[in-house]
């Protein structure tokens, strides 16, 4: 799992932007592109559940990056500003492609703590028939969300953002997050119950 970053690491990616928006600095991009690469490929790909297309995603949002430094803002979290430009990308793909997600055993236990068997121990061929069962069941509950309810739930869990964050990304409230996440668990509960029980 990603763990969210340091307000210093926030602090320098801020430094870096505005050395970037000031003087088109190659060596700032870089920097940047080494420091947030692999946690917008992450967020990318759970989204889009292909990795060419979390690739893709990646190198175009350093793109919108680079292009819009000269606009350059440093008033909320760089990591915001960073996965705004991700998740326009990424809603803009899954429109135009309209792909169904595929989603690890850490979704897994998101939606359902608990809820799969210990995958360190032998699994019985009864147990692996329950657990591949129960892994199509969820690929179909969190696929079947809305694709801002799904985005907000990789923002909250994986990403580890506040409200705050995740609301000014998706160009909602607070309120309306914190809503949008729970509609969303309430729709994973219901959606998964047979196997809550």
């Amino acid at each position: 799992m990603q763990h969210s970053k340091q307000p210093s690491d926030d602090s320098r990616d801020k430094e870096l932007m505005l050395l970037l928006r000031r003087e088109k600095s190659e060596s700032a991009m870089r920097e940047l592109i080494l420091r947030n690469q692999n946690t917008v490929y992450a967020f990318a790909y759970r989204m889009l559940g292909n990795a060419a297309d979390a690739e893709d995603i990646t190198q175009r949002t350093f793109i919108r990056v680079w292009k819009a430094a000269p606009s350059y803002e440093p008033d909320a979290q760089f990591t915001t500003w960073l996965f705004t430009i991700a998740k326009n990308l990424i809603f803009n793909e899954g429109r135009r492609r309209k792909r169904k997600h595929s989603f690890s055993i850490e979704e897994y236990e998101e939606v359902a703590p608990g809820l799969l068997l210990d995958t360190g121990s032998e699994a019985s061929p009864q147990e692996s028939l329950l657990r591949n069962e129960l892994s199509e069941q969820v690929d179909r509950a969190l696929a079947e969300l809305p694709e801002k309810a799904r985005m907000a739930v990789q923002l909250r869990r994986f990403q580890e953002l506040s409200y705050e964050e995740i609301a000014h990304i998706l160009e909602t409230s607070v309120s309306a997050t914190k809503s949008l996440l729970f509609r969303a668990r309430q729709q994973l509960k219901e959606a998964l119950k047979h196997y809550l029980s």
